[in-house]
């Protein structure tokens, strides 16, 4: 948008703030005043959608529908911009002039520093937003986790340009080798059995488990790449499918790891802090790797694989490594998402989890740090607004994923590079 072409991305994280800050003090009053159930949960679009789906199966199913609650979808409409539009054009404009000069003064210190002003601000929206309910705090950790899985899966099939079905096969064997390392150690499991250890300060731990889970999937991810690096085309889809199949296979006849039952009780250390810094990590690493050189041969593979043989590239050394460091974070997802959820079973972690990322990367754009962070938030939120739908929310979403491939078929934000400097510098002439 045109009005905030000269804002820079702190005068935009200034908006969030205000927006986040401004609904804890008036959330529940203005909701009240405006004859709402309650304070709205995802922008007001929850609610909305509430009543088309009780407008649908009044149709449907003829099924009773209190008219009275049509009044929702425009006061969800007026909470929305009331609460969250106006309050963050006025605050980006007022700050766009002052957030300039700041950026620019940023500019001047290491770029360390510039990051963390703006990703202390990111974090504190996203503390003062989640806090005001538990689903808002449950749904936030599983976007960020999403965000994760959809960035580790693009290194395969955007930059590395193959087409790999095992990314749900990595994630479990992160959530479980993750999961085996905490509750076996540490807590008393039906399953397991008692703690091996019961050490103070165990939640310090955490950051290793989640390595462990990372390293595991990694090892994991060899038993697909050996034998399909030897081939070219399809070959990749196919066995690693089959590699999803097996692990979930495994997971589920393995009767000391709960069978299909699976695992409970994981500790509650996947903290929003905690995904939050696991994030950020993950999102500065996988953007050095495919902007490193190693990312640069993993693009001429991509393009021309015997180009790049004839340029001397190891290709398939290239695609070994790209594929294992891949896998190495979609176990560190997995790690998260056991100790957010506090339960892994099998079927998690199936063809559905498949569709799902898969359609967060070819959403959000190939090749692309941007979109896989578009496609994650993107998919997360639409799948969490049109819960009320039910079962239509599986037509309306595939639906618009074809619009997308038939439109932009790279995806909505497609290889676009994630320049750090110049997204946090100021966007106004000195």
């Amino acid at each position: 948008m045109r009005i905030f072409s000269n804002a820079p991305l702190l005068a935009i994280l200034l908006g969030f703030l205000a927006c986040a800050l401004w609904e804890m003090m008036i959330g529940e009053v203005l909701a009240s005043a405006l004859l709402l159930p309650k304070m709205p949960i995802l922008f007001g679009l929850v609610t909305m959608f509430k009543v088309i789906a009780g407008i649908i199966n009044l149709v449907l199913k003829d099924t009773p529908f209190a008219f009275y609650t049509l009044l929702h979808i425009p006061m969800a409409l007026l909470y929305f911009v009331f609460v969250y539009a106006l309050p963050f054009v006025i605050v980006v404009r007022l700050t766009t002039r002052p957030a300039n000069v700041i950026a620019r003064s940023l500019q001047q210190l290491p770029l360390i520093v510039t990051a963390l002003v703006h990703l202390g601000f990111l974090y504190a929206t996203f503390h003062f937003w989640a806090e005001m309910s538990d689903y808002r705090l449950i749904s936030l950790k599983l976007t960020l986790i999403a965000v994760l899985l959809t960035l580790s899966l693009n290194i395969i099939n955007g930059y590395m340009g193959e087409f790999s079905c095992s990314h749900p096969g990595f994630m479990a064997i992160g959530a479980y080798m993750s999961s085996l390392f905490t509750v076996g150690l540490f807590v008393n499991d039906k399953v397991l059995g008692d703690a091996l250890l019961g050490i103070p300060l165990a939640y310090l731990s955490f950051p290793f488990a989640l390595i462990f889970g990372g390293l595991c999937s990694a090892v994991g991810a060899l038993i697909v790449a050996i034998p399909s690096f030897r081939t070219r085309g399809d070959y990749l889809a196919i066995i690693s499918l089959a590699f999803l199949f097996i692990v979930k296979s495994f997971f589920e006849n393995m009767q000391s790891l709960g069978g299909a039952r699976g695992i409970m009780g994981q500790p509650d250390w996947a903290t929003l802090p905690v995904i939050f810094i696991v994030v950020i990590i993950g999102i500065w690493a996988i953007n050095n790797f495919v902007t490193s050189t190693l990312g640069k041969a993993l693009n001429a593979v991509r393009d021309d694989e015997m180009a790049a043989d004839a340029m001397t590239v190891d290709t398939r050394k290239t695609k070994m490594v790209a594929f294992l460091f891949g896998a190495f974070w979609a176990g560190l997802a997995g790690g998260l998402l056991a100790h957010v959820l506090r339960f892994i079973n099998p079927a998690m972690f199936g063809i559905q989890k498949l569709a799902e990322v898969l359609a967060m990367v070819y959403f959000g754009g190939l090749n692309s740090v941007y979109g896989s962070i578009v496609g994650a938030v993107s998919i997360s939120l639409l799948g969490e607004v049109l819960r009320p739908l039910e079962i239509l929310k599986w037509i309306f979403i595939p639906l618009l994923l074809i619009l997308v491939m038939v439109y932009r078929p790279t995806g909505l934000v497609a290889f676009k590079e994630l320049n750090v400097r110049t997204a946090f510098g100021p966007k106004e002439e000195a």
